[in-house]
């Protein structure tokens, strides 16, 4: 009797991730991305067998064998079966490209809810599917690699060899030294030409994720200057390119993907681009990444939101059910507008990338940078909260959300840390002013229906043109809460969008989750987690 086990939450599992979501639902549906194959990737994810595969990767991290037992090197990277049968999955489904190789109406949008669902349960391959994903438009920078490396890319075959003769190919991208970080422009890698027209690299790079990939592109100094290179991990003879793994890094989350310091000597290339314009060419997959970046904060907001509010269903305390306490009603309601505000803007983002009009082009350059800026900003302190709804059990790592509390800090930092990316802003508006029109147009259509917003956005326009570098965070942080306020007024429900307005542009606006006015419709928004 002393072992038996009362008033714990049963284990969630079985559900169907996409149709249990209606946010998504609604986002894909609102921006042409339905797809029957969303439902189908919902009920697997959902799975129990999958989701013990997630928990394996992370549990059993991947491992360098820089040598073969005979003393050769070789560099390769093991990793436990269950990463593989959840990337595989990933890519059967076309979690990487498939808004590339059938571009129709509403690609990106069913793309980027894919994506979506799979980082909900397993965020470290992710990695590798998203930068597989936006090589595409670097690739298309020189028609004779594309059309080598385009339909490989295209694949919906996973195939972890490393081999010349596969039909499939995952991509990563090696940007990044130890002197430089961000500022790529003072990489020291060199590259030199050879007789045959391709390049030898020689340096190291400070971190290169997913290197276990078959190619990748990677930044080094040519003598026209900083140049964007196409290495691959095998030669088109067979013979392993020298891609010296030095060590995989030792990180605090995202454990389940494999990032690496690497050595270049003498390493084969092939110039992307023109020489000289590597930031121009690369910059095309940084976009995509940054946007990537967003919808998997999204995604791991939802898994945090989902367990939280499944474990507060089911556990009783006090009397009554922990979902029915008001005070736990309105953690679970604010926990789950700042997931819906995320997932409506990424939709909204994914679906700029549907279209190549100049409108959308200029909308995407700037909007996609702000909310990469602070939808990622929101994501630790959203994952603690809602562990904490979970009390000792979300402390450990039986549960995912421990998990998830270590991971979602990352995406803050890959592809352009805070500053970076809000002086990035900054850049884009001062160069780029068809890009805050067509923001502020976006906005501007939310006008007059709620006073708060309309002040939050009169107060961001003079924010705008004063803007200074000393101010450039302030400026990100209300652009982002103009624009997720935004499209939350205009095709969310209304109680979603009375919560947002109230809780993140009101006047007494709370600093920790779960503060909010009693009169909103708190068990309504609650129910949708």
């Amino acid at each position: 009797m002393t072992h038996d086990v009362v008033n714990q939450a049963p284990p969630r599992a079985g559900l169907n991730e996409y149709l249990t979501n209606p946010a998504l639902v609604e986002a894909v549906n609102r921006y042409g991305g339905d797809r029957a194959h969303l439902a189908q990737v919902g009920e697997l994810v959902g799975r129990a067998d999958f989701q013990r595969d997630a928990q394996l990767a992370d549990t059993h991290p991947p491992v360098l064998a820089a040598h073969d037992r005979w003393g050769h090197r070789v560099d390769e990277v093991e990793f436990h079966p269950g990463y593989h049968r959840v990337i595989g999955a990933a890519i059967e489904h076309g979690a990487h490209t498939s808004c590339w190789s059938a571009p129709e109406p509403g690609a990106h949008v069913a793309r980027a809810a894919t994506f979506m669902l799979f980082a909900q349960i397993e965020p470290g391959h992710a990695c590798p599917v998203s930068m597989t994903h936006a090589v595409v438009p670097s690739l298309r920078f020189d028609p004779t690699l594309a059309g080598e490396w385009l339909p490989r890319v295209y694949s919906r075959v996973y195939d972890p060899r490393l081999a010349a003769s596969k039909a499939s190919a995952i991509f990563g991208m090696a940007m990044t030294e130890k002197q430089g970080g961000s500022d790529v422009r003072a990489n020291s890698t060199r590259a030199s030409l050879s007789s045959d027209g391709t390049w030898h690299l020689t340096g190291h790079k400070w971190f290169c994720s997913a290197p276990q990939s078959d190619a990748f592109l990677v930044l080094a100094q040519a003598p026209g200057g900083l140049s964007c290179f196409l290495v691959p991990r095998v030669l088109p003879d067979g013979e392993r390119n020298v891609f010296r793994i030095q060590r995989l890094k030792d990180k605090l989350g995202n454990r389940s993907n494999a990032s690496s310091e690497i050595e270049l000597d003498g390493t084969a290339g092939w110039l992307l681009g023109e020489e000289g314009r590597g930031v121009r060419t690369i910059i095309e997959m940084v976009a995509q990444t940054r946007l990537d970046c967003v919808l998997g904060s999204a995604a791991g907001m939802r898994q945090s939101v989902a367990e939280a509010a499944w474990h507060v269903r089911h556990r009783s305390a006090f009397g009554a059910l922990l979902i029915d306490q008001p005070a736990m009603t309105a953690v679970i309601a604010d926990l789950q507008l700042e997931a819906e505000a995320a997932t409506w803007l990424g939709l909204r983002l994914a679906a700029a990338y549907d279209s190549d009009d100049a409108e959308s082009v200029a909308f995407r350059r700037l909007a996609t940078a702000v909310g990469k800026y602070w939808v990622c900003k929101r994501g630790p302190n959203h994952a603690y909260e809602a562990l904490e709804c979970l009390g000792g059990n979300g402390y450990t790592e039986s549960f995912p959300l421990a998990r998830r509390y270590r991971e979602q800090p990352v995406m803050a930092v890959w592809e352009g840390s805070g500053n970076v990316i809000a002086l990035d802003v900054l850049r884009a508006m001062a160069r780029e002013p068809d890009s805050v029109q067509a923001v502020d147009a976006e906005i501007a259509a939310a006008l007059g229906v709620y006073p708060a917003f309309d002040a939050h956005v009169a107060a961001t326009r003079e924010l705008i043109r004063s803007a200074t570098p000393g101010s450039a965070r302030r400026v990100v942080e209300a652009l982002a809460l103009a624009l997720q306020g935004a499209v939350l007024i205009t095709e969310a429900p209304s109680v979603v969008a009375d919560g947002f307005v109230a809780a993140r542009l009101g006047a007494d606006r709370s600093l920790e989750y779960g503060a909010l006015d009693p009169g909103l419709a708190l068990s309504a928004i609650a129910a949708r987690a």
